[in-house]
């Protein structure tokens, strides 16, 4: 289903959505009640409880991230003055400050724990702008990783992202305020693609994170034996070949990394890895997971931009390499459940 235009998103989707929030939250006690009466006739803890309050949890954060980029919007002159420094910098502080409250709601209601190991944004090299290249696996680790980027390492991050996250109207109207780039894959030709990547690269500074994720989406079966049949039908039997050998990544796709990496040479690149959240794609996904009890792990490695390779070829070849580290790292750290009576002993 396509993307609606901008005046629908904004004057009928976004006014629904606090509408219906406000609806929601005004009528909560009876939605919970309603919620706690069936409880006991579907499998699983609290399952329909959890999933009631979570949904509207969420349409709430939604409307108020709404309401408050309303009154940024007017404060800025009607939307004169959004593009400029001061109003871009409050746009990041309130991407902070919203991505905390919905992350204390998620620890709080799903005993949600985020680990990271390895070396972050911060001690790489300060004042370095980084290239964060990243695996794709569904929209609960994209907003862990964007969270970590902005609250915990103080980093302005500049996202390549699917065209079909606009559909939720806070994440529509914020990023789209923000130097990001929507790109709807399959419909992109690659050198306007890239030509796309490479100026949204353009002029990091030193506390920027360009974000990229090479896979396009998030991973199947049947996604990776397509993207392996592209490659043959390419000629390129070895990356090919190497794809066949990952287990839980799809093939990167090089030409948004390389464009990213000509555009901003000085920059650092740093590779994340992350397992836990990897089912929690969709409603259905949330609904089967619950309770959920989870652990998310997060990997970070950092290559110094002396150490990345000159050649598109050398390039590619070490982007596989990469992503075969990337995918061991995954089957070695991938978090077995807790039960449940673990997480209430703490």
């Amino acid at each position: 289903m396509g993307l609606p235009p901008v005046w629908v998103r904004r004057l009928v989707i976004a006014p629904a959505v606090v509408l219906l929030a406000v609806t929601l939250l005004t009528t909560l006690p009876i939605w919970l009640i309603l919620a706690l009466a069936v409880s006991p006739l579907v499998p699983g803890r609290l399952r329909v409880p959890r999933l009631v309050f979570l949904v509207i949890v969420y349409l709430v954060w939604d409307a108020v991230a709404l309401v408050s980029l309303g009154l940024l919007w007017i404060v800025s002159g009607f939307g004169l003055w959004i593009r400029g420094s001061w109003f871009q910098r409050a746009h990041y502080v309130v991407t902070g400050r919203f991505l905390s409250v919905l992350f204390w709601f998620a620890r709080w209601s799903l005993h949600l724990e985020i680990d990271v190991v390895g070396t972050d944004p911060d001690t790489a090299q300060p004042g370095r702008p980084e290239i964060v290249v990243s695996r794709h696996a569904g929209p609960g680790d994209s907003f862990t990783l964007i969270h970590a980027l902005v609250n915990w390492f103080a980093r302005e991050p500049r996202i390549v992202l699917k065209a079909a996250l606009q559909w939720d109207p806070a994440v529509d109207v914020l990023l789209n305020r923000l130097p990001n780039r929507f790109i709807s894959p399959g419909r992109t030709r690659t050198a306007t693609l890239e030509d796309q990547i490479g100026d949204l690269a353009t002029g990091l500074d030193d506390n920027d994170a360009f974000v990229i994720f090479p896979e396009g989406g998030n991973f199947t079966p049947r996604r990776k034996i397509s993207a392996i049949a592209r490659l043959r039908a390419r000629g390129l039997h070895d990356m090919a070949v190497r794809a066949e050998n990952l287990r839980n990544l799809l093939p990167p796709k090089p030409g948004g990394l390389l464009a990213a990496i000509d555009a901003a040479p000085d920059a650092g690149v740093i590779f994340v890895a992350h397992t836990g959240l990897d089912r929690m794609v969709s409603v259905a996904d949330v609904w089967r997971e619950l309770p959920m009890d989870k652990r998310l792990v997060m990997r970070f490695w950092s290559v110094p931009p002396e150490e990345v390779p000159t050649g598109e070829q050398e390039r590619t070849e070490w982007l596989y390499d990469w992503w075969a580290r990337i995918d061991a790292w995954i089957d070695e750290n991938r978090p077995a459940p807790r039960p449940l009576w673990t997480a209430r002993a703490r």
